[in-house]
């Protein structure tokens, strides 16, 4: 009896141990995008930023379409790729100069910010939604990707300059 509850203990501990790395990592990782760098700013304080200046620009068609577009992520998730996504459909919006957030901008922000191993998902999606995304296929090479790190905001620049 006395060896089962010990092996119980050990085993408990080995899960927990397990769960608590694994909660740290995700938890450092969000420390990490809260940094400032060096320019003073975070990653996360510059996508509020370029969301807030572009929130008289989104429409509600673009708002109920970006719900749509985030609708497979999970919900313990979903507020979070919704910014995400949002801060960079903002940041391609204002270096355009645009008036509204349209088609155009939320599918280069949307496939720019949706992490590579997410395309699959990503374009059954849109394939759902009749929306096609053939116009864009060279801005997959610039999506999020784990391996590349690289600010969200450094591939806007691209998109902007891309020839229509």
């Amino acid at each position: 009896m006395n060896d089962i509850i010990m092996w119980l203990i050990a085993l408990w501990t080995f899960v927990m141990l397990g769960l608590l790395t694994i909660g740290g990592y995700f938890m450092f990782r969000k420390f990490l995008k809260r940094m400032p760098k060096g320019d003073g700013y975070s990653e996360l304080d510059w996508q509020d930023h370029y969301i807030q200046l572009a929130l008289p620009m989104w429409n509600k068609e673009a708002k109920e379409l970006l719900n749509e577009l985030v609708s497979p992520v999970p919900e313990l998730f979903r507020d979070v790729a919704k910014e995400r996504i949002a801060g960079r459909i903002s940041k391609i919006a204002l270096d355009q100069n645009a008036k509204t957030i349209t088609l155009d901008h939320i599918m280069k922000g949307y496939i720019i910010a949706t992490p590579k191993r997410d395309h699959k998902f990503m374009k059954k999606k849109l394939n759902e939604l009749e929306i096609d995304y053939t116009p864009y296929e060279d801005l997959f090479q610039y999506a999020d990707d784990e391996k590349q790190k690289f600010s969200i905001f450094e591939q806007t620049e691209k998109i902007s300059s891309r020839s229509e």
